[in-house]
């Protein structure tokens, strides 16, 4: 058994609808019930959402606070006032910055840009900033992806007599600054039909309110690179900004655009948003995190390649440094949550901090402990000497961090951003009560339900239905990301036939999966630790997001894995290691460091009185011994005090000398999850084979001819071995047979026949069914092939149960 990382939720999916859109449309029902499952009920919005063009965008004007906004700008650049525009350093707030810019120059205006330093200064419009720029003269600010709760910032540009306009996309707070405009949509008043534009989206927006028709295209690839970057919703106006944009990447206008995709790994063909979020974004990312966020904007504002390719290669290099320091600081993080845990548990909501971090990065670092441990996530860096924390926070669904930030705000002197990802910043000695109102909060807010992450799933569907054809009608859905995720089908019952690691350190997993015949290769990123706990030939139950592997010209489907299962007993195979000793220690250490295996506990199973009490360091083990009587029993004190429910995994390390011992040892652990098998063979002196009745006769009748007057057992016994070819063991339990039914007497080492037997068939013998049972168990335990094992135990488990 497996169990899966996340609880799997079908998406609920109205075959109507689907029909009716699938008719009219003239689209496959899979496509259909596709677009159902994302929302879509009439065929009219299915088909905006697969045929959408920037045609079908809302008029910019609608967006409140648009209508002042444009006459100042325009007033501006007609009278050459200096223009600031301020921007973020992430890779939405690059984007705006280098989408105003273009925007600048097309106007013909005089103007400037800022980016803050992300550790020096942090987010947001700062004072200091707005009186250097007033005192060089200028008049007119306009901040891209930031200013919406800039309260006192723009009443002090206000009072200086610059005037200020906010294009912002983040949640807008109860107190708004008074700015020459505001342009959200988030806004509480403003009637913009779409809620889910990114900064840059505002940005782009605003282009559209000035140029009208004479916007040009290619924009578009720089909303679409923040819009990807930012995780905002690729639906409705945002997914035909995105689609053009990524169309226009391909053969982009933009050298900085075409040199950093070419660093990430594309060289032609379709840019997909994947791309975008883990070949672009990170680059653009590490820019403000490791250096300024300048350098990026330098980039996407290059005009010769030969510029833009020594920059993608400084933003590279950049990236890989930001990866070792992520990697550095998520193991102390880890560290400080493993002591915490020791002492209190792990909190509803983790908060840890750490001297000299790097703040720049802590976002990313929250993002990998929130994957780790399933809790909204603070991570803060403290500077050595002013003590001011900055951090970041990334939430889980069903619990907004904008809204708890917001219940300690008096704790905090800076903090914004979503329900689901938000920064802040507060001085060091307020760490302790942030932690601990942060959880308070949390009390009343989560259950346990809110700590099982959910996978939602597209469709349940058979390896057959994963044809070249379905999979090229599924990217119609494209583009894919927050939202409008890649369609994730569900698929159960498939035979492992081949199961790899592959990659750095075995990182990723490759399996080939069949089905009725069927085979397909799926690989699972991230997953190579999984193949230790993969039977051979294991049923599997996956949750994979179907592509097309393109090798040497040939074209086959491929199924990338976010999730797998298997629900039944799996068995492993160490039968005839020369040291079991050694391989229970090796895989005892394996299994303990696997992050699957988070619950139950392991045990081994010997013989009473084994060798291997005196062999094994068992005293942190619980050890179960077999017994004739009731099957199984407790070995040590550690196996009385867990029970036999808590067992998840055993290591058999010896067969039992009886057949209850075996069937009593799988009716008593309920939730057996793997059992391991490390027991040596039998010595051929000890083979038992499954009894026959004409084995029996010639038994008996060799015994009959020489015992009327009694035999030496020993003498017996060697007669016996020549003439069946039984073992020594098999022929002891024969005789055992033969006394109970009453047919020989055995003494002080004697056999003679009874002078009276009793006519009894052989059926009728305890001994007799039980000699049969065990050879049944040892044959297939010692020479069964472990798919063979695993039936055969699964049938006697549910015998059992």
């Amino acid at each position: 058994m497996l169990h899966s990382k996340y609880r799997w939720s079908p998406l609920p999916c109205d075959e109507e609808a689907a029909s009716r859109i699938a008719g009219q449309l003239n689209i496959s029902p899979l496509l259909a019930s596709l677009l159902v499952t994302r929302g879509m009920e009439s065929p009219g919005e299915a088909e905006f959402f697969l045929k959408g063009s920037l045609a079908d965008q809302h008029d910019p004007l609608l967006l409140s606070g648009m209508k002042e906004a444009i006459p100042r700008i325009r007033r501006a650049v007609d009278n050459g006032e200096r223009i600031l525009i301020y921007g973020d350093y992430d890779a939405d707030g690059v984007s705006s910055t280098t989408l105003m810019i273009y925007l600048m120059r097309r106007l013909g205006a005089t103007y400037d840009y800022y980016i803050p330093h992300r550790t020096k200064e942090g987010y947001g419009l700062h004072i200091p900033v707005l009186e250097h720029f007033h005192k060089k003269g200028f008049k007119l600010i306009v901040t891209v992806d930031t200013g919406i709760s800039a309260v006192d910032q723009v009443a002090y540009a206000n009072a200086a007599g610059m005037d200020v306009i906010v294009t912002d996309h983040h949640e807008p707070p109860a107190n708004l600054p008074e700015a020459y405009a505001l342009i959200n949509p988030k806004l509480p008043y403003c009637t913009y039909p779409f809620k889910g534009l990114a900064g840059v989206g505002v940005a782009y927006k605003l282009a559209q309110a000035l140029l009208g028709e004479e916007t040009p295209e290619a924009w578009t690839e720089l909303a679409a690179l923040g819009t990807i970057a930012d995780l905002m919703p690729l639906t409705g106006e945002n997914r035909v900004i995105v689609k053009s944009g990524l169309a226009s990447m391909a053969r982009s206008a933009f050298p900085g655009m075409t040199a950093l995709l070419g660093t990430s790994g594309w060289s032609s063909g379709e840019v997909t948003s994947t791309a975008v979020a883990f070949g672009l974004a990170p680059r653009i990312n590490a820019s403000g995190r490791m250096s300024h966020a300048n350098r990026a904007v330098a980039l996407l504002t290059a005009e010769s390649m030969e510029e833009a390719e020594a920059i993608a290669e400084e933003l590279d290099v950049l990236n890989k440094e930001r990866q070792m320091l992520v990697e550095d600081m998520v193991q102390e993080a880890l560290q400080q949550l493993e002591d915490q845990a020791e002492a209190e548990g792990v909190p509803d909501v983790i908060v840890v901090a750490g001297e000299g971090w790097n703040a720049g990065v802590v976002g990313i670092v929250a993002s990998k402990l929130l994957e780790r441990y399933y809790r909204p996530t603070i991570v803060l860096g403290i500077h050595p000497e002013t003590g001011e924390c900055k951090g970041s926070a990334r939430s889980i669904p069903g619990f907004d961090i904008y809204e708890a930030l917001t219940d300690c705000a008096d704790l905090l002197d800076h903090y914004g951003g979503h329900p689901s990802a938000a920064g802040m910043s507060l001085g060091r000695e307020r760490l302790e009560e942030f932690g601990r109102r942060l959880n308070a909060f949390a009390a009343g807010r989560l259950g346990p339900e809110h700590f099982v992450p959910v996978l939602p799933t597209d469709l349940a569907c058979s390896l057959k239905d994963v044809t070249l054809q379905a999979i090229e009608q599924l990217q119609h859905l494209a583009p894919f990301g927050m939202a409008n995720a890649c369609p994730r089908l569900l698929l159960r019952g498939l035979k492992l036939l081949e199961c790899r690691q592959m990659g750095k350190d075995g990182k990723h997993l490759k399996l080939i999966l069949g089905q009725n015949g069927k085979t397909v290769e799926a690989v699972a990123f991230g997953k190579g630790e999984i193949a230790s706990l993969l039977a051979e030939e294991a049923w599997v139950d996956i949750v994979a997001e179907a592509g097309i592997n393109e090798w040497n010209g040939a074209r086959r489907p491929q199924l990338m894995i976010q999730d797998l299962a298997v629900s039944h007993l799996q068995v492993f195979d160490y039968r005839g290691s020369r040291n079991p000793a050694l391989q229970l220690e090796e895989l005892r250490g394996k299994l303990g460091k696997l992050p699957a295996i988070d619950s139950g506990m392991s045990a081994v199973v010997l013989n009473s009185g084994s060798a291997f009490f005196q062999s094994l360091d068992l005293k942190d083990t619980p050890v179960w011994v077999y017994d004739k009587n009731v099957g199984l029993l407790p070995g040590n004190d550690l196996a009385q005090t867990a029970g036999n429910d808590a067992m998840t995994t055993l290591f058999v390390m010896e067969l039992p000398e009886s057949p209850e011992g075996w069937t009593g040892m799988i009716s008593a652990f309920a939730g057996l999850e793997r059992i391991y098998m490390l027991h040596s063979p039998r010595a051929p002196q000890e083979r038992i084979e499954p009894p026959s009745r004409e084995q029996f006769k010639l038994v008996y009748s060799l015994i009959y001819r020489g015992a009327d007057k009694g035999l030496r057992e020993e003498d017996l016994l060697a007669v016996l071995a020549t003439r069946t070819g039984w073992s020594k063991r098999m022929l002891e339990m024969s005789l055992g047979v033969f006394e109970e039914l009453g047919f020989i007497i055995r003494a002080s080492g004697m056999i003679r026949l009874h002078p009276s037997p009793s006519k009894q068939a052989l059926e009728t013998s305890n001994r007799y069914r039980e000699l049969g049972l065990l050879a049944e168990i040892e044959q297939m335990l010692q020479y069964g092939r472990v798919p063979e094992i695993t039936e055969w135990m699964l049938t006697h488990t549910q015998g059992a149960s």
